[in-house]
This record gives C-alpha cells, structure tokens and sequence, in this order.
C-alpha cells in the first residue's frame, strides 16, 4: 500500500518552493493565494531569504506547509495516498491532501498554530535536545524523574528521542542520560520547548481556531501524532490536532502501525528527507523515496 509523509519544522531551506514556483502554474498561483491570505509575501522569505528568516517558528511552519501541500496539488492523478501522516506540523500537511481541510483553512491554522507557538516560547523559554542510544523507557523514566519540566517529545525511531522542557529540566536530563549510557544527548538549535506542557497556552489558542473551522472525512486514513492510530473521524482528527501541541509525536508507533495495517512503499513530499531515513531506521524493509 502507499503511503505519503509530510515533513514538520527541521526541514526548510533558503530556496525551498522556488523551481515548484517557476515551472508550474498551478504552483504560482497557489504560492500568491498563500501570500494573500497571509498579508505578507512569505515566498520571498523562502526564495530569497536568509537561515535566519526561515528560523521564526512564524515563517518556518507555513513555509514548509505551502511547499509541501503545493508540491502534493502538482501532482494531480498521480497522488492517490492509502494512508498518510506528517511529523507534528506535517499533520496538517496530510490533511490538507487527503481533503480533510481546505487549503485555506489549512494555512490559516498552520499561521494561527505558529504565532501561538511563537508567543509562547517567548514567554515561557525552553528548549529541546535529540537523546541516542537509549531505550524509550529509560528516556521516560529519567525525565519523569526531574523535578523541572522535562519529558519525551518526539519518539523518531528506535534509540532516538527527541526531548522538551525548560531550560533547567533539559540541561539536567541532558547529564543523567548520558550517565545513563546515551551515545548522545545534544541540545537543539529550536525556537523553545514544542510538544511539552509549556506549550499550553498556544494549544488553548489552537483549540479555539481548530473548534471554528470545517474538516471534513479525508479520503484515506491519516495517521495521528498522538494516537499513532488511522484516523477519519473530523471530530477525533480535530481533539488529536489540538492535543498534538502538549503531547508527543508517536513517529516510530505511527510507521510501525501503517506496516501492520499493509503500508509498503512511503514517500515523502516536502522539503528534506528526514522522514525518509526515519522510516528506514524503523524497517529497513520497506521502500522509500522523496518528492521535494
């Protein structure tokens, strides 16, 4: 079965969309939708822009967004997922294709979601750091055993986890893992703690938007960060997306289900290929490719 994947925040470079633009007409004209709805040329920050300007969580996240969503319209017959899902912001890439939001309303939400994000690392400063070499359980139990704010993030393959929290709480869990035997606990280059309570506020802004918008049952299942589950539900796809903000992204749960439920070929539309190796590092036996 095929399935398509959706890249989150990580994966932008200066330059991204930029040939999508120039060689295809739908492309153009979706990428001047999105500058509209917007109030702001974002296409200039991805074509010409600096490291720096692709860095705000406010740029970053419809960035990647409009260039993977776009590049999934160009497609046209050729795209006919069985199952998809996206890594954290890459979720509302997957819905969007799979017709369960307008790609409007999909924007809006991927701004609305990014400013609050934004807002909220400037008011309650945190951090992230990827952990390699440990089982998942001794992650959870070490953090859980920090009195500071400190808990697994993004559980990406076997024996790497991404962890979130303050500043403290990931300093601290930083040294207890590598005492613990990690290979590597390395402090990220992000905006602050995403996918950590500490995204609160943003996720009650979240909630209030995503309650106000229309989805609809998307053409196939997609695989949810939080539930790792194939979700049609609007309802349930909503109360996911929204949680999704707090909690973690079950990738290595999410690949492994699709494989249970028959997945056989992934690819990865978007820019980079991280979800590409992610996938390989969870089964080496199934095949992948990227569409960027």
């Amino acid at each position: 079965m095929k399935v398509y994947v959706f890249p989150g925040q990580g994966s932008q470079f200066v330059g991204m969309g930029l040939n999508l633009y120039n060689e295809s007409a739908l492309a153009k004209k979706l990428f001047e939708k999105a500058n509209k709805i917007l109030g702001f040329r974002i296409t200039d920050l991805m074509f010409e822009g600096t490291d720096e300007d692709l860095l705000q969580t406010k740029v970053t996240q419809p960035a990647i967004f409009l260039h993977s969503v776009i590049l999934a319209q160009t497609l046209g017959d050729d795209f006919k997922p069985q199952m998809t899902a996206g890594h954290s912001l890459g979720e509302f890439s997957a819905l969007v294709t799979t017709g369960a939001l307008s790609f409007e309303d999909g924007l809006k939400l991927v701004y609305k979601r990014a400013s609050a994000m934004q807002k909220a690392c400037e008011e309650n400063p945190g951090t992230m750091a990827a952990v390699l070499g440990l089982p998942d359980e001794t992650v959870e139990n070490i953090c859980a055993g920090i009195e500071d704010i400190v808990v697994p993030a993004n559980y990406n393959c076997p024996g790497q986890i991404v962890i979130s929290g303050t500043l403290t709480g990931v300093d601290t869990a930083c040294e207890q893992l590598l005492d613990a035997g990690a290979k590597r606990a390395l402090i990220l280059k992000v905006g602050g703690a995403f996918h950590s309570p500490l995204m609160e506020p943003a996720r009650a802004q979240l909630a209030e938007a995503i309650h106000s918008t229309v989805f609809k049952t998307p053409v196939c299942p997609v695989y949810q960060n939080v539930s790792a589950q194939g979700e049609t539900d609007p309802e349930v796809i909503k109360a996911n997306l929204i949680s999704q903000l707090t909690a973690p992204v079950k990738w290595t749960q999410s690949v492994q289900n699709m494989i249970a439920a028959g997945a056989t070929d992934f690819t990865e539309v978007g820019p980079g290929n991280v979800l590409q190796g992610l996938i390989k590092k969870i089964n080496g036996e199934v095949a992948t490719e990227g569409i960027s």
